[in-house]
C-alpha cells in the first residue's frame, strides 16, 4: 500500500504539472489546493528536489516547479524515490537485491517466481504512466502481460473441453482476437 507521503508527493507533482511553463507555485498554495498539511508537504518537496523532480526558488516570487517535463516523470520514479524498491520480497528487487534468509534455493523458490512477476508487472505499469498521462495530455500506455500472466488469462477465457455452449466458445474466440489485436 502506498504511504500517505507518496500519495501527497504524487498530488503535489500533479499540481505542479498543471502550471504553465516557467510558472512556480508556493508550498502554501499547493497545500491549500490539494489539502496537504503544509509542514509535511515542505519535507516532501525537499525529497522531490533532492531526487531531481522539482526545483525550488526562494524569495518573494519564489516557489516550486517541475525540474523535468511531465512526459518524463513516471509514477514508478516517484514511488521508488519516496518508498524505495517496488519489490515485495528482497530477492526480486532490481535495485536492492538480497537473498531471503529463510530460502534454501532462490532459483527454485515458488514465492520468488510469483513475486518477480508481480514486481515486473507493477514496474511496467508504474514506469509506463507519466504525469502527462495522468493529466490526459498523452495517451495512456498499453501493457503487455508477462508470459505467465498471459497463460493464466488464456486459461480463464478458454472454453472447457466437451462444452457445447456455442456462446461461450464465441466469447472466448472474441477475447482471443481482441488480445491478438493489442
Amino acid at each position: 500500500m502506498l504511504s500517505q507521503k507518496t500519495r501527497y508527493a504524487l498530488k503535489a507533482l500533479l499540481e505542479l504539472a498543471a502550471l504553465p511553463a516557467g510558472a512556480t507555485l508556493s508550498s502554501a498554495a499547493i497545500s491549500a489546493r490539494r489539502t496537504i498539511p503544509v509542514k509535511f508537504l515542505e519535507s516532501i518537496l525537499v525529497e522531490l528536489k533532492r531526487g531531481g523532480l522539482v526545483r525550488g526558488q526562494r524569495g518573494r516570487s519564489g516557489g516550486y516547479q517541475l525540474a523535468q517535463s511531465t512526459q518524463v516523470i513516471s509514477f514508478g520514479a516517484v514511488v521508488r524515490l519516496m518508498e524505495g524498491p517496488l519489490a515485495l520480497l528482497p530477492c526480486v528487487s532490481v535495485t536492492q537485491y538480497r537473498r531471503c534468509p529463510d530460502c534454501a534455493d532462490d532459483r527454485s523458490c515458488e514465492l520468488r517466481k510469483i513475486f518477480r512477476e508481480v514486481r515486473n508487472s507493477s514496474a511496467a505499469i508504474l514506469d509506463g504512466w507519466t504525469l502527462a498521462d495522468a493529466q490526459g495530455k498523452a495517451s495512456p500506455p498499453e501493457y503487455v502481460l508477462g508470459t505467465s500472466a498471459q497463460k493464466k488469462a488464456r486459461r480463464r477465457t478458454a472454453p472447457k473441453e466437451g462444452s457445447s455452449n456455442k456462446g461461450a466458445a464465441r466469447s472466448s474466440q472474441a477475447g482471443a482476437a481482441a488480445r491478438k489485436a493489442r
